[in-house]
């Protein structure tokens, strides 16, 4: 097959340098102008449903709330998981859709199925909120913010205002969320013996004031031809002016408001509170837009509070924590790993080939492969991230060149003119290099259209890889020879000395093509045994990071107060910070997201007084003398052994937690099963902490009408719930009357006082609106002290619980292999079954996935090969080098103690392209001295063997050396990183060495089958 691409190129050398200088000036401007990110965007088709039903119970909300709504949801089609969790007044659905479902149409079908069972919902539920979950969701930066002018409700009004609209001003900054502070609110607190005395109720007061309190339209008159609109104000500036309001009663009569109430101008009640190295605070943290880069905004942000520290001097604003630093490092790391490992491989073929002249020409290919690569990526919305940096692999992208330059110093050593070598030389190697980048992109396009999660992070991974790889093909088969016929010198001498183990290894390839049988019976035996040490490999879905940010959550015991959270909180902090490698703590309690999962339905429910959240910024790793942050997380869990009566986990969850969960329609079947099996996972050695989402009982003030005296009385059960409602917490929110300012409304919230609230003598006498006239509430209820859930947890609607255990370092199919034997968890009572959700899915996805993307990429390579070769016998000698590289990975694996993981299965998915090289390059030659030199088969074998083994032992180191920087992890956090260098790294050193002896004897084999199949005809493979 003659390319004659390599000899247009070699005659024109202009337009080929124009060429490559608009590929090159096209993708230094699409680096310019691309986004930096950690992971890319994904677009999951996940959606949230939160349904508000203020003052319902936990139980209350899951009959007449949840269960309708996930009645409606599981008849919508492509529906994976519903996952709900119902707390007080909330119900929080997340709906999972198959990953084949269009996002938006998932988001419309959600809308459609609420709308159809709205009207079967309670009246007085506020309209449920459906979004769509975007993993952009979460805080890439938090700040925490101080005054030494204004106090915490002006405080946090500026950050509500002033800051909120000056960051939300910087382009790609999505939303700005305040933690803790206080917000101003006009307390409207009623004596409730005044209105017994009175016969009012506080309903009457609060309705009674919103209707009088307000601005509304008047309609539209017409003076003197001109039209003009007609407003009715009737609204007070001043927390005074409403206690001199006249409100009208019932029957009749009317009561000044500060008769009966004490109105304050105030804040309202806290229910969040933030701190920083347990300086009480107020945070804010920034979450960016989908499409932003994390640096990008992170540079934006900082500039505006530059700018608005300048303006306020008083305010002193410190960065609580930030997950930019981790993608600033994660980014440098890799551009420089990629600088070094070009320069090592460089370094390689200097050393093999000694000429300068050699080695420039084989270094150019590198940039020239990636630069253009860029412009590719932004064409098709890539950005810059860890996934996409992966897949420029240096060793891959500098192969091709090599072959072609080593092959045309071999046709220099034979006495030709740098010309006629480079024309002669780029004829003879162009199938194979066409072979070989062909093989890389069958390999690498299939994992572009993998199912699964881990399908969406490969999208951009295997577009990328292929496109590298397709810019390497076209300068090794146009700039390469080019240069080499322009650039490259005839040598002094045409003898070239042969390497010293090149006798030895042509000894060895002749003792294999004697001893066939031996050869591959020994090859079939390391491929069983790699296969055997696969088996036992610990495997996981994302390797944990080993970035200097970490997370402690903090549940105190069901009734708990936040200024009980805030005791124990500090408390925590205070044993945390004891940690040498712990430099500063970030408290936030009653929300705030410390850069959790967004479809975590824990963080979600962090908005409970009774749960804290530190967010620890830890020493940079250079700094922790090779402690990984998984060894801190566990010297902070002793530290926090000693603190009572509440639920503690460490760790920022994802990738760091095996989550086992039970579900079943008896909810108290599930309650009794749920301490004996988190008794037994207790007993898994290694482990970090269990947590269990096993409902603890809350005290509860529980009502029950008498419905004859109710009845006979006219008092609805309805008017009891209001009345109580409205007297506790007040009324909701957007029934409220307001107190309209310049720039804000502040809510005018009637209850009664703290005292009176916490009184049952009290809230017993509490009037009732009747049919005759309102009567004291135990007239026609009894008040007595019970019990109910916190949170009621559900799954594809069903009841559930849910197990937390931290791996603790531990590979997550191990823990989930110890789990699943346990005695309560392998024999689980009738009704009850095991769900697999989160990454334990993934993982079992993921397995499922690459294996279909191996299988198609070996199938690809195969038909690549048939095409390129002309024969469907010989691709199967090829093909052979896959089982070879088997061993090396997997050892290299065990032997770094890395467990089979995404990033690995990225290293074998490379490996498969990789490994076919070496076989390509000596079958190609076999065929080319057969047929043009005509040799016999097993003297052609042996000169494939002598004049191949040199580029193909160079490209081997050459690749080795650039994925060693990545391997060793000398720089940023190698954990996502190195476990797919080593498996390439391992793969390709077996590969290698078995391909150099074992291809050969697999090809006279498969030549035999040829031979036998055609008995009396040549083969093609045999001289004319």
């Amino acid at each position: 097959m003659k390319l004659n691409v390599s000899t247009w190129s070699i005659h024109n050398p202009i337009p080929v340098i124009l060429l490559f200088v608009l590929m090159t000036l096209a993708g230094l401007m699409a680096f310019a102008g691309m986004k930096v990110q950690n992971f890319p965007d994904l677009d999951l088709p996940t959606v949230t449903v939160s349904a508000s039903w203020p003052g319902a119970s936990p139980s209350q909300v899951e009959t007449e709330v949840a269960r309708r709504i996930e009645n409606a949801l599981a008849t919508m089609q492509g529906v994976k998981h519903i996952q709900t969790s119902v707390t007080d007044g909330e119900a929080n659905i997340t709906i999972e859709f198959r990953l084949d479902k269009p996002v938006q149409l998932a988001v419309d079908d959600v809308r459609d199925a609420i709308s159809r069972v709205r009207a079967d919902l309670p009246p007085d539920l506020r309209d449920p909120i459906v979004r769509k979950v975007e993993l952009a969701g979460t805080p890439i930066v938090s700040y925490a913010i101080a005054s030494t002018r204004m106090d915490a409700e002006g405080l946090s009004w500026f950050v509500d205002d002033t800051v909120a609209r000056t960051l939300l001003g910087v382009p790609g900054v999505g939303s700005v969320a305040r933690v803790g502070g206080a917000s101003r609110e006009v307390r409207v607190e009623l004596d409730p013996d005044r209105l017994l005395a009175l016969g009012a109720t506080a309903a009457d007061i609060s309705r009674q004031l919103r209707q009088v309190q307000q601005e509304a339209s008047g309609g539209r008159v017409g003076f003197g031809g001109a039209e003009q609109s007609v407003r009715t104000i009737a609204t007070v500036q001043t927390a005074a002016q409403i206690g001199a309001i006249e409100l009208a009663l019932a029957d009749g009569r009317r009561i000044r408001l500060g008769e009966v109430a004490s109105v304050s101008d105030t804040v309202a009640e806290p229910r969040a509170a933030a701190f920083l190295d347990g300086a009480p605070s107020v945070g804010f943290e920034i979450v960016r837009a989908r499409g932003a880069g994390e640096l990008e905004v992170a540079e934006g942000v900082r500039a505006a509070l530059d700018g608005l520290r300048a303006r306020h001097p008083d305010v002193t604003i410190s960065e609580a924590y930030n997950f930019i630093d981790q993608v600033e490092e994660s980014y440098s790391s890799s551009l420089r790993m990629l600088v070094e490992g070009g320069l090592l491989a460089v370094l390689v073929v200097f050393a093999f080939l000694r000429d300068w002249r050699a080695t420039l020409v084989a270094a150019v290919a590198l940039p020239l492969s990636v630069i253009p690569t860029f412009a590719l990526m932004q064409a098709m919305g890539f950005t810059l991230n860890i996934v996409t940096l992966l897949s420029l692999v240096v060793g891959v992208l500098v192969d091709d060149a090599i072959v072609e330059v080593e092959n045309i110093e071999r046709h220099l050593l034979m006495g030709k003119d740098p010309m006629q070598a480079a024309i002669d030389a780029s004829l003879e190697i162009g199938l194979a290099v066409v072979a070989t980048t062909f093989t890389l992109i069958a390999v690498f396009l299939p994992t572009a259209f993998m199912s699964g999660t881990a399908g969406k992070f490969f999208v951009q991974f295997g577009w990328t890889a292929a496109g590298a790889v397709f810019f390497s093909l076209v300068v090794a088969r146009m700039l390469t020879p080019m240069m080499a016929a322009w650039l490259l010198r005839a040598p002094k001498q045409h003898a070239r000395r042969e390497p010293a183990w090149m006798s030895r290894y042509l000894a060895w390839a002749g003792w294999c093509l004697r001893h066939r049988r031996a050869t591959v019976g020994a090859a079939a035996i390391l491929f069983a045994a790699g296969i055997g040490l696969a088996a036992i490999l610990p495997s996981t879905f994302i390797p944990a990071d080993d970035d200097a940010q970490t997370r402690v959550t903090l549940d105190m015991p069901p009734g708990s107060e936040l200024r009980a959270t805030v005791a124990m909180a500090e408390r925590a902090r205070v044993a945390l910070a004891r940690h040498r490698h712990v430099r500063q703590v970030y408290t936030a309690i009653g929300g705030g997201g410390g850069g959790g999962d967004p479809t975590d339905m824990q963080a979600a429910a962090a908005a409970d007084v009774r749960t804290a959240q530190l967010t620890l910024t830890l020493t940079p790793r250079p700094e922790r003398d090779g402690m990984r942050k998984q060894q801190i997380e566990r010297e902070l869990r002793a530290l926090l052994a000693e603190l009572p009566g509440v639920r503690i986990q460490v760790g920022a969850g994802g990738s760091e937690v095996y989550t086992l969960v039970l579900s079943g329609e008896d909810g108290q079947a599930l309650a009794r099963h749920a301490p004996l099996v988190e008794r037994e996972l207790r007993s898994v050695k290694g482990i970090g902490a269990v947590t269990s989402s096993a409902s603890l009982l809350r005290p509860e003030l529980v009502v029950t009408p008498d419905f004859a005296r109710a009845a006979d009385l006219g008092v609805t059960s309805g008017s009891i719930a209001e009345t109580l409602r409205i007297a506790t917490v007040g009324d909701y929110q957007e029934n409220l009357p307001k107190l309209n300012l310049e720039q804000r409304q502040v809510p005018v919230l009637v209850r009664l006082g703290e005292a009176a609230r916490g009184d049952l003598d009290t809230l017993k006498r509490l009037p009732v609106p009747g049919a005759r006239g309102p009567v004291p509430l135990e007239n026609v209820a009894t008040l007595e002290h019970g019990s109910g859930p916190v949170e009621i947890a559900r799954l594809d609607r069903r009841r559930n619980i849910s197990f937390d255990i931290q791996l603790d370092g531990l590979a997550l199919g191990d823990v989930e292999q110890a789990v699943l034997a346990l005695p309560s968890v392998r024999d689980l009572p009738p009704g009850i079954e095991r769900t697999a959700v989160g990454d334990a899915e993934e993982m079992g996805e993921m397995a499922a996935g690459f294996g279909m993307a191996m299988l198609t990429g070996v199938l690809c390579i195969y038909m690549v090969l048939v095409l390129l070769l002309r024969g469907f016998m010989q691709p199967l000698t090829i093909l052979a080098a896959l089982v070879l590289s088997v061993p090396g990975a997997f050892l290299a694996l065990f032997v770094t103690g890395s467990a089979l993981s995404m990033p690995s299965m990225i290293g074998l998915i490379m490996l498969m392209g990789i490994a076919t090289k070496n076989s390509i390059l000596l079958v190609d030659y076999i065929v080319i001295a057969r047929q043009e030199h005509g040799l016999g088969r097993h003297e052609a074998i042996l000169d494939a063997c002598r004049k191949r083994a040199r580029p193909i032992v160079m490209t081997t180191i050459a690749m080795g050396a650039g994925m060693l920087p990545v391997a060793l992890g000398w720089l940023g956090d190698p954990s996502f990183r190195s476990p797919m260098a080593i498996v390439v790294i391992g793969g390709l050193l077996t590969s290698t060495f078995l391909s150099l002896l074992v291809i050969p004897v697999v090809y006279s084999y498969v030549d035999d089958c040829v031979r036998w199949l055609r008995p009396g005809k040549a083969t093609l493979t045999q001289p004319a």
